[in-house]
């Protein structure tokens, strides 16, 4: 039987992305798995190059099996290299931007390799397995999941997190740290961001073919 691992915000953690993946391989133990990443790789850790690069490697290695998504972390750099103004360099600083810029060794988004630059611009806004819909922050509860905004998909919290209605899915999302550093798992949603950043661990949530909710949670410290 299939297993998706979803993995929660990373945020530069990269020595507990290289555990939580050897220790999904030694869970699946040659079942068919794909890895389904919520975004916010860069920004805050130290090391948001080395994740960057690591991404880059897994998805060379597994190619469709691994779904990396974006979040508002990826989407505020690139809103700066574009110069859309959709962010500011100050604001994209005071939300631990300098750590990605001291992580390649660089002063400003625009020298960041191209690679990792075209490799942001890649990701996408969702992905719906017919049992979950995985997102970076959540959605809008006033539309339906084909008609959702990216802002929303990217940066919502409420009225996402109180709402208490059916989607037809369940919503698995990151983006609102959850300082217990455990799963907050809802009847019509997930949030896995268990604050990895911040001291917590990086979860998986482990899925699989016949039930909609997790089978297990992986996590590393």
């Amino acid at each position: 039987m299939a297993l998706t691992y979803a993995i929660g915000d990373i945020h530069g953690s990269l020595h507990k992305l290289e555990r939580l993946m050897a220790r999904c391989e030694q869970h699946a133990r040659g079942r068919p798995m794909s890895l389904v990443f919520l975004g916010d790789y860069i920004d805050r850790g130290p090391q948001s190059s080395g994740v960057v690069d690591f991404m880059l490697a897994l998805q060379s290695r597994l190619a469709d099996r691994v779904v990396a998504l974006k979040g508002n972390h990826e989407a505020m750099l690139l809103s700066i290299i574009d110069g859309t103004g959709a962010a500011s360099a100050p604001a994209w600083f005071m939300q631990g931007g300098a750590a990605t810029l001291e992580s390649y060794g660089v002063g400003h988004p625009s020298e960041l390799p191209p690679p990792h630059v075209e490799w942001l611009r890649s990701l996408r806004l969702s992905f719906d397995d017919g049992r979950r819909f995985f997102v970076h922050a959540g959605v809008d509860p006033e539309l339906p999941l084909d008609a959702q905004k990216e802002s929303d998909l990217i940066w919502i919290r409420e009225p996402f997190l109180s709402f208490g209605g059916d989607y037809g899915r369940l919503i698995v999302h990151g983006h609102t740290p959850l300082p217990s550093g455990e799963p907050d798992l809802r009847p019509n949603r997930l949030n896995i961001d268990t604050a990895a950043v911040f001291g917590g661990p990086l979860t998986a949530a482990v899925f699989d073919e016949a039930r909609t909710e997790p089978i297990a949670y992986l996590q590393a410290d």
